[in-house]
């Protein structure tokens, strides 16, 4: 291993909030390491994220078990096809948990296209409207689909009392501008740190440092200098350090911000 993959995590004196994993892919002793090692750099809590009919009720247990772990509901647009009104249903009642913070991740995918594109627009339409009800953030995913993004918030922008987050921010700058003129916030990751991510950092800069978060999507992403690992909530302080450094910022200040952030947002 070379000295640069080498390099110790940092730490620092404000607790980071991990906004965005999905610890459920890990196995039970390797998740417990996972945690651990992320507790013992200033990680202070984390949030996972169910994507499918298959692990609603894992988050939720993995919240329970885990004081310091909080989950969402929700069904990813890879699954959308899934969505009928039968899991409509366990999603909602999912949501009444206490360790359930947001609805998500919801939204669109039409790089991969995984589901039919009306259905991933009916999922969409129909998890943002339970958000509403519940008076639920929402975690949002969306590639390639700027467009039908755009039209489907801005139907339901209003409703949404607690708005949520647009988490692994890449696509434009005209979406991005649109979202935070919403009052979403934008989730960075690892991807801020590839050397082919300009325009991901382009938006950082344009980003107020008081709408964004910060996750990891762990096991994806890792971000520089540990590339080619699974990634790991443990890994966020490299995140903060390339974020306060596109914000001009001093880390610290930058990490206060993205904290207060956090909690603003879920908690």
């Amino acid at each position: 291993m070379s000295q640069h993959l080498r390099r110790a995590i940092p730490q620092f004196d404000t607790p980071i909030v991990e906004t965005h994993c999905h610890l459920d892919y890990l196995e039970e002793t390797e998740l417990q390491a996972v945690l651990e090692q992320a507790f013992e750099v200033g990680i202070e809590r984390v949030v996972t994220i169910s994507v499918s009919a298959d692990n609603l009720d894992t988050v939720r247990a993995l919240a329970d078990i885990h004081p310091q772990v909080w989950c969402t509901q929700g069904i990813h647009p890879h699954e959308a096809e899934s969505w009928d009104t039968s899991l409509s249903t366990r999603v909602r009642n999912g949501c009444t948990h206490d360790r359930v913070i947001a609805v998500g991740e919801i939204g669109l995918d039409y790089y991969y296209d995984h589901a039919d594109r009306r259905a991933q627009i009916s999922a969409f339409d129909e998890q943002l409207a339970l958000a509403a009800e519940l008076a639920l953030p929402v975690v949002i995913h969306t590639r390639e689909a700027d467009e039908d993004t755009r039209a489907i918030l801005a139907n339901h922008s209003g409703s949404l009392v607690r708005k949520g987050v647009i988490h692994s921010f890449t696509s434009s700058p005209a979406l991005a501008e649109f979202c935070l003129e919403e009052g979403f916030m934008l989730g960075f990751n690892g991807i801020t740190t590839f050397r082919n991510a300009d325009n991901v950092r382009s938006v950082v800069q344009a980003t107020p440092v008081e709408r964004i978060v910060l996750e990891t999507d762990a096991p994806y992403l890792t971000p520089v200098p540990y590339r080619g690992r699974p990634n790991a909530p443990c890994y966020l302080p490299f995140i903060a350090e390339t974020l306060a450094d596109l914000k001009e910022l001093p880390i610290e200040q930058f990490l206060e911000h993205a904290r207060d952030n956090s909690y603003q947002l879920f908690f």
